[in-house]
């Protein structure tokens, strides 16, 4: 989660999704920055599937022409979907929705967020971001514009006061 102090415009008060973490880099998917887009004119096949609302997300500034998706999935899926935290996965948007019956609450992501080796762990340790815990609901739930406030809201301590932290504090 980014720190109030973090003013890239790309990822001011993001909340990542980290997909991968590795000795060559990390990516990871913005999770609350929706599009006026509707999910179904990107992946069409795949609209009556799409969580609500059923936009497409800017997942991040690199490669921003691919569209990945995330999706609640049966607890015994092994195909078509690669689990990544509980019921959640990284669905196969080639395959059929008829094919991965279990399949449900997909969100759409144009893009993702990538760092090089050391990158992001350097961040971090700058204190650039918030490592907390992830829940599947951070991802499909209804409300992705709030889900800044949402996940900082729930962190026990100082963290949790930082979800009324004002978006411009020099108007304070």
């Amino acid at each position: 989660v980014a720190t109030p102090e973090l003013l890239d415009p790309n990822f001011h008060r993001a909340v990542v999704l980290v997909l991968e973490h590795n000795d060559d880099g990390a990516l990871g998917l913005i999770l609350n920055r929706p599009r006026l887009v509707g999910g179904a004119e990107a992946v069409p096949q795949w609209a009556d599937r799409l969580a609500y609302p059923a936009q497409l997300h800017t997942g991040g500034p690199v490669s921003e022409e691919s569209v990945i998706g995330l999706a609640i999935g049966p607890p015994d899926a092994t195909d078509g979907i690669s689990p990544l935290l509980g019921p959640l996965g990284v669905v196969d948007l080639h395959r059929s929705p008829e094919d991965l019956p279990g399949v449900e609450s997909v969100r759409l992501f144009a893009g993702y967020a990538g760092w090089s080796a050391g990158q992001l762990d350097a961040e971090v340790m700058a204190g650039g971001w918030f490592v907390v815990d992830a829940s599947p609901d951070d991802v499909v739930g209804a409300d992705p514009e709030n889900l800044w406030r949402v996940v900082l809201g729930r962190q026990p301590g100082l963290l949790g006061h930082l979800a009324g932290y004002p978006d411009d504090p020099a108007l304070n």
